[in-house]
């Protein structure tokens, strides 16, 4: 449901100084500021604490309430929409289990540096610290997964604290943000003049601009590399310099990797890119990060995942360029030689007029032989999967169909966690940015049916797809039921190997075999459920039936639908770095066991 102009005129009066003083209740002030903000959706749990805040709900029709089963999905969902469009995601809570339920999606999106508002109830303010009803220290329980959250104790100030919330959740390295909000607040009313046109905050103020100096003595050295090397993160889709990016890398001709919340940046079609890099990155990808000269690293944080054992990775002398937003994760793991903080768009902006308004090029001929090394690596074809006999369907095979329907249509792809989330992120080559939506740094089980809900309400004409396991899909599978009152067909792919597949997969490795509850041996009837709540659900144990599933799913544009495919319980991720080792020492098959 679109916003009108003249709702917007009537939120955002106090800019234009063109109406008087309102008497409104706080929950009212707090409807005012959220259509102040453009928003659209709001994901919730109705409790307590928060009915006067619904019960000003009841009265606006320019912001769509989506009613979820449990708060976690709430928050998830936000998520999700966020990751999909750029915009500020936005969930309601109540209090007590209403905020420990939304912990776990507020820690998701602060891992992954997501901009979302939660609005929570709470108790009465007279009664804060009494052990109230359904009381919970919001504020302290969040503080070290929110970059920052608000306790409300006057509603004369809600309007300034929801400005100040929206502008913190979105600029510099964005992130969650929380506004508990007491009972009594949300009632009482107060003047209302408008909602502020303008925040200023003296302890917060973000640089975007990057280093003029920096960034030039970043490109000489760019410029003069042997083995260059260009590494990027979910910087580069944050900060929507995914065009930026590209030009870059095609100026200079240089190799490219995303880590796997940046796939997309750069398209995994492209002749420059070598694959995601890291535990389950290409030999190719992972050999370039180890022996090149020098590095630059755009939106990226060196986590574990991505460069293995620290000691490892330091044993190759390189010069690192590091561009981030955020200083604090500069030099945080790995010493970088060049810090650039900034803005990744107009970091890469400014880099790209030096280089057009300078002389120096590339080193041709060192360039030439260092694409020469790694096409040696690219022949070993590290993806190459086998289909076996033919008689059980390979779940990479599963990813890479869809693929090949879905490539040129509007698609949007949701994990979950496990095994399937890296087979997604390996076949499935995404050419555009933000549309591999998962989670990465805090790797929550069920996120994929919540994010594929949020991302079908601002992209309704998009197709949908969550891939995920039986294992993952149970933690929101109660979240069907949103998708049927809301009307989000989405479509689910479920690898179903019986197993938790990555806990197997490492107890195989690691533990001699020693499966210590990993078999999921009392699994529902998938299809069953999934008619239960009111959606198509489809059965496919054959790998010639892998296609003609998708294709009939597809073609039901209207219906949730649900695909249980029933995969190779044996089948690994490959390539795989253990723990403790170095980003070149990979598992690359069944025989490395």
């Amino acid at each position: 449901m679109e916003i009108s102009k003249a709702e917007i005129a009537s939120a955002s009066a106090a800019s234009q100084k063109s109406s008087g003083t309102q008497e409104l209740r706080g929950a009212e002030v707090l409807v005012k500021a959220l259509q102040a903000e453009g928003v659209k959706y709001i994901w919730g749990y109705p409790g307590g604490a928060v009915l006067h805040i619904y019960d000003a709900f009841y009265k606006q029709d320019t912001i769509q309430h989506v009613l979820v089963r449990h708060e976690q999905a709430a928050v998830h969902a936000a998520d999700g929409y966020a990751r999909a469009t750029g915009d500020v995601g936005v969930a309601l809570v109540t209090s007590g289990p209403g905020v420990t339920n939304a912990v776990t999606g507020i820690a998701t999106a602060y891992m992954d540096s997501i901009p979302m508002v939660i609005i929570s109830g709470q108790v009465p303010t007279h009664a804060i610290g009494m052990d109230a009803f359904q009381e919970c220290d919001a504020v302290g329980i969040t503080r070290p997964i929110v970059k920052h959250n608000f306790l409300v104790k006057d509603a004369r100030d809600l309007a300034e604290t929801l400005k100040k919330a929206f502008h913190i959740a979105r600029s510099g390295r964005p992130g969650p943000v929380l506004v508990d909000i007491p009972k009594d607040v949300s009632f009482k009313k107060v003047p209302y003049t408008g909602y502020p046109g303008a925040v200023e905050m003296r302890s917060y103020n973000p640089v975007r601009k990057g280093h003029g100096g920096q960034i030039r003595k970043a490109l000489q050295l760019l410029l003069a590399a042997k083995r260059p090397y260009i590494y990027t993160g979910g910087g580069v889709l944050l900060s929507n310099a995914s065009n930026e990016l590209r030009t870059l890398v095609d100026m200079l001709g240089y190799p490219v990797t995303n880590t796997l919340m940046g796939l997309g940046a750069y398209p995994a079609t492209g002749s420059k890119f070598l694959g995601m890099l890291g535990m389950h990155g290409t030999v190719e990808a992972n050999n370039a990060m180890q022996n090149c000269d020098v590095l630059l690293a755009v939106g990226a944080r060196f986590d574990d995942r991505v460069i293995g054992n620290p000691k490892h990775f330091a044993q190759n002398e390189r010069k690192i360029i590091h561009i981030d937003i955020d200083p604090s994760s500069i030099s945080k793991r790995v010493r970088v030689d060049i810090p650039i903080v900034g803005d990744v768009k107009d970091v890469l902006t400014e880099m790209i007029a030096m280089i057009k308004e300078g002389t120096i090029k590339p080193d041709a001929n060192a360039l030439g032989a260092w694409w020469e090394t790694i096409d040696g690596w690219r022949k070993r074809d590290c993806m190459k999967y086998s289909m076996g006999k033919g008689d059980v369907i390979k779940p990479q095979y599963v990813v890479e169909t869809l693929w090949n329907m879905t490539k040129d249509a509007d698609t949007y792809i949701t994990s979950d966690v496990g095994q399937h989330q890296m087979w997604a992120a390996q076949y499935y080559k995404f050419d555009e940015p933000r549309r591999w939506i998962n989670s990465g740094g805090l790797g929550t089980m069920g996120v994929g049916i919540p994010y594929a809900m949020g991302i079908k309400l601002a992209k309704p004409d998009s197709e949908v797809f969550c891939i995920t396991g039986e294992g993952s899909v149970q933690m929101c599978i109660q979240e069907l039921s949103t998708c049927l009152q809301y009307n989000t067909p989405i479509k689910i792919c479920s690898l179903n190997n019986r197993y938790l597949g990555m806990v197997r997969q490492w107890q195989e490795v690691e533990y001699e075999g020693r499966y210590s509850h990993s078999y999921m041996d009392a699994l529902p009837n998938f299809v069953k459920l999934a008619e239960a709540y009111g959606h198509v659900g489809m059965l496919i144990e054959k790998p010639q039936d892998v296609e003609p599933a998708l294709r009939e799913a597809r073609k039901l544009k209207d219906r949730t639908v649900f695909m249980d495919f029933r995969t190779d319980p044996t089948e690994n991720v490959f390539p795989m770095v253990q723990a403790g080792k170095g980003i070149t020492e990979m598992l690359l098959g069944s025989e490395d066991l």
